[in-house]
């Protein structure tokens, strides 16, 4: 059966289709007979309990430069759609709260995914501390002076943004090193939110895996490794996406954490594991399956687009 399929995405004309998992999906919805509506996010409203958008009929090419085609902009009830791809890109604020709040109007009935009442609950530097024995020591804090004691117990820390993404203000801080003060200070000043400090694994040099869940099942894994001058192993700051197979620890990670996410309804997720540990939950959206086929892994993309149609 044809599904009526919208889109809440940062602009299309925006987006690298290389690596791109929302043109990816989009692609394969399309490739399966799917219609696409394409908008943004500042082009949802709430009338009177009625989730409505503003956007484009979208029809999408596998050509770099020439990959996309809007129809006419046209307003639709969101609620006559059978499924909404929640794919913006974080920062994970209130306005992205608030879309979740606007969608939580018109889920189950038509599908979210992921479920917007979930996805605002799972933060994904929180929703991983409910699994706390597979994680590095973490704190989340304001507090400097839990920060010092931190750096004193461990060593070398991890300093991040709560509520960051892409790599975007990550800091490793030494045990010599005079700057955690200012560090301190500095993201005091630009973020009203705690933040979050972890032990430093040494294993991150090794890579940080990216491994992709489909309603709580392993569905496929990338391993990124940093840029020799830098520590941060997300694609967008240089790290390498190379092929990997799971250990037999990644695998119980996953088992014990797939019950959670299905029972959320976090159909699409995407982990983070430095050597045996658990860093991050990603629910928002997650990246990496363009990869995975790339290296001869399973059609992710497909996969996912599977478990949706059975949802409807």
């Amino acid at each position: 059966m044809a599904l009526k399929v919208a889109v809440q995405m940062d602009h299309v004309s925006l987006i690298e289709i290389e690596g791109d998992s929302t043109f990816a999906l989009c692609l394969e919805a399309q490739n399966r007979g799917h219609s696409l509506f394409h908008y943004t996010p500042d082009r949802l409203s709430l009338r009177d309990g009625r989730a409505t958008a503003r956007g484009e009929v979208l029809e999408l090419r596998e050509e770099e430069g020439n990959h996309f085609s809007l129809g006419p902009q046209e307003k639709v009830d969101l609620a006559e759609m059978d499924v909404v791809l929640l794919r913006q890109d974080p920062p994970f604020d209130m306005a992205y709260i608030t879309s979740t709040h606007i969608l939580d109007r018109i889920h189950p009935k038509t599908l979210v995914v992921n479920d917007p009442t979930s996805v605002r609950n799972a933060p994904e530097k929180i929703f991983v501390t409910e699994f706390a024995d597979l994680m590095p020591e973490t704190l989340i804090t304001k507090d400097p002076e839990e920060v010092m004691a931190f750096r004193a117990e461990f060593g070398d820390i991890v300093m991040k943004p709560l509520y960051g993404n892409g790599g975007a203000g990550v800091f490793h801080i030494t045990p010599d090193d005079r700057n955690l003060t200012s560090f301190l200070e500095t993201f005091g000043l630009l973020f009203r939110e705690p933040f979050i400090v972890q032990r430093y694994l040494k294993d991150v040099r090794k890579g940080d895996k990216r491994i992709i869940l489909v309603d709580g099942e392993f569905a496929g894994a990338i391993n990124r490794v940093p840029a020799e001058t830098d520590t941060r192993s997300n694609m967008h700051v240089g790290g390498q996406a190379t092929p990997t197979e799971l250990t037999p620890r990644e695998r119980e990670i996953c088992e014990r954490i797939g019950p959670a996410l299905r029972e959320r309804g976090l159909i699409f997720v995407g982990i983070d594991v430095i050597g045996d540990l658990l860093t991050e939950i990603n629910v928002t959206s997650p990246t990496g399956i363009r990869e995975v086929k790339r290296f001869g892994g399973v059609d992710i993309a497909a996969v996912l687009w599977d478990a949706i149609e059975a949802k409807r």
